[in-house]
């Protein structure tokens, strides 16, 4: 399992890798957060993030707190 993972992180860009690893290092995360912590702008965590989706790295679920925000994860 490991290895794909770090297989398919290779292919994605930098921004994505970061995300990853923040998240890994982190836990959950809302958008924001990863926004904070990772010190991009939105748009670059957004297109992180959904690269990180279609290669199913990370996994989303509704932010309880507030609904209009998710909570990513990685997958394990």
């Amino acid at each position: 399992m490991r290895c794909s993972v770090e297989t398919s992180l290779e292919k994605l860009p930098p921004s994505a890798k970061l995300v990853y690893k923040t998240l890994e290092y982190e836990g959950e995360c809302t958008q924001k957060e990863l926004v904070e912590e990772t010190m991009l702008v939105a748009r670059t965590v957004r297109y992180a993030i959904s690269r990180l989706e279609e290669e199913e790295l990370i996994k989303k679920q509704v932010f309880f707190q507030d609904a209009r925000q998710y909570l990513y994860t990685v997958s394990k």
